[in-house]
């Protein structure tokens, strides 16, 4: 018989007789409910709704999906605030007389001080709730920004990037806890997509902002930093305004009318994180080896994507910031569809067929040498890329010790991210050894290769993402939002053990009324 991870590639089909249908609960929704989506205004009524007195779901779905639109928020304006440096090399190499395997560095300290951000404001997520940790996450990154637009030298840059890093590492898993724990199960494949290229948008918008506004003020660089702060101060404020988790509010009264005290609190949630890690250690180890071969495709295929263009293919600042948006386009569309596709196939076989994708186009992605071919290239890589990461909020959320859902993900996301830290700088490092010769302005000239190096990186890693998917856990469809919290007592440890337990009990339950009617029939 096929091993089990084989077999549950593809998972049963979902008992559906409470669910509706995706399209059911899409069209459902008012032009109100939208306005809700994408402004994250809630109202006041729905912040606590009596059982009898609860609204119709198309009103309670447009509350949901309030909430989620600030998760998405957030980690757009992470992934702005991220995507200064990467848009900024070119600048930063004449401001700081510095290479750009040097300049890279700071990608690098912020993706390395990132794990430090996920466990702090994770475990202060899954304790105290979801919603205070991330606006405190994203005023300290607009502050964090804004003071980076000021910096005079090189090491003042790389000081700033550190301490960003940390700020920033806190913000994916509050958000993807946030976003998916309120939505209904049949529409969080799709959420998950959404959420995800958030980050997308946020690396297309901090395009835009460099395309536009940067060569036109005498600011220069320093203008991109200081607006991506404002955006990340205005998403703190949106949130602000939104209520807390209902599934966290719903913990919290329940352990006020047990009369549960914040001490209590406090040593229930250390001890189960601790039986939380005994148990599952097997499982943090397997999602930090899936989450760096992840972060290596992302960032190996687009941090030093700008600098790429103009050095190896002489393409212009603002056609390669033309270029990089366009892939932006093809990363929103593929994330969407494919956080859509595994809600009916699995997330894991989604996985490797978006993977599976990436390699088929990487010859058009460091081939061609005009601008049309890159365009396509960057487009089609990106819809791979992308697609492929559409997926992880959600799986990440369904592998997850439940009661740990911002902790577990966050952190092993940004562990996934320290690892890979240097995906830019081997690839600059390696593009600088490794020359070719272009024809630029008709004449022959000596540049960096890095399309070759990039080819090379992310085609090993993507086999590498390949395999370990494949051997991977799946939990398809779980209802990880009825599971207890990291703070009520067996949380973290015995709630995936109650959930086998109740699928057995279940099973016995059938096995015993086949009995019942066996011997009835012979009586």
């Amino acid at each position: 018989m096929a091993p089990y991870f084989l077999r549950n590639l593809i998972p049963q089909r979902e008992q559906r007789e409470s669910a509706r249908p995706l399209l059911t609960v899409l069209a459902g929704l008012t032009w109100v409910q939208w306005a809700h989506f994408f402004s994250g205004y809630v109202p006041k009524p729905f912040l606590v709704v009596p059982p009898r007195n609860r609204p119709a779901k198309s009103s309670r779905t447009g509350f949901l999906l309030a909430i989620q639109a600030s998760g998405w928020l957030a980690w757009t304006c992470d992934a702005i605030d991220f995507f200064s440096v990467s848009l900024s090399i070119s600048h930063l190499e004449d401001e700081f007389n510095k290479e750009a395997s040097e300049i890279t560095t700071a990608i690098t300290l912020t993706l390395l001080f990132r794990s430090v951000g996920a466990v702090v404001f994770g475990i202060t997520s899954d304790r105290f709730g979801r919603k205070w940790p991330l606006i405190a996450n994203m005023v300290l990154i607009a502050v964090l920004q804004l003071g980076a637009g000021f910096v005079q030298t090189f090491k003042q840059f790389l000081a700033l990037r550190s301490l960003f890093g940390i700020a920033m590492g806190g913000v994916w898993g509050l958000a993807a806890s946030t976003a998916l724990e309120n939505l209904p199960v049949e529409a969080r494949g799709l959420a998950s997509g959404v959420l995800q290229q958030g980050y997308a948008v946020g690396y297309l918008l901090a395009a835009v902002i460099n395309l536009t506004l940067v060569p036109e003020v005498p600011a220069g660089w320093r203008a991109l930093f200081w607006t991506a702060s404002g955006i990340s101060l205005f998403a703190a404020g949106v949130r602000a305004l939104l209520p807390e988790s209902a599934v966290f509010l719903r913990a919290k009264a329940a352990e006020r009318a047990r009369g549960t005290t914040t001490g209590n609190k406090t040593r229930i949630f250390l001890h189960e994180t601790k039986e939380m890690l005994k148990r599952h250690w097997l499982l943090c180890i397997y999602a930090v080896l899936l989450m760096t071969g992840f972060n290596f495709l992302s960032h190996g295929s687009q941090d030093l994507y700008p600098t790429y263009l103009q050095q190896s293919k002489g393409i212009s600042a603002h056609n390669a910031t033309v270029a990089t948006i366009i892939g932006n386009c093809g990363a929103i569309a593929g994330g969407a569809i494919a956080g859509w596709v595994s809600q009916y196939i699995g997330r894991r076989l989604t996985i490797i067929l978006f993977v599976v994708l990436i390699g088929a186009f990487i010859p058009l992605w460091i081939i061609p040498s005009t601008f049309g071919g890159l365009a396509a290239g960057a487009f089609c890589i990106q819809f791979g890329v992308q697609g492929a990461w559409g997926v992880i909020p959600i799986q990440l959320a369904e592998m997850s010790p439940p009661a740990f859902r911002a902790t577990f993900p966050g952190v092993a996301y940004q562990l996934g991210n320290m690892v890979s830290s240097a995906s830019a700088q081997i690839e600059a490092t390696g593009g600088e050894n490794l020359r070719t010769t272009i024809i630029k302005n008709g004449v022959p000239t000596d540049v960096p290769d890095y399309a070759t190096v990039q080819g090379i990186l992310i085609g090993v890693v993507a086999a590498f993402v390949i395999i370990i998917t494949i051997i991977g856990p799946e939990k398809h469809g779980s209802h990880f939002e009825k599971h207890k919290t990291a703070f009520e007592e067996g949380g973290g440890a015995d709630a995936i053990a109650e959930e086998e337990q109740s699928r057995e009990d279940s099973a016995g339950s059938r096995v015993g009324s086949l009995n019942e009617k066996d011997d009835a029939e012979k009586v």
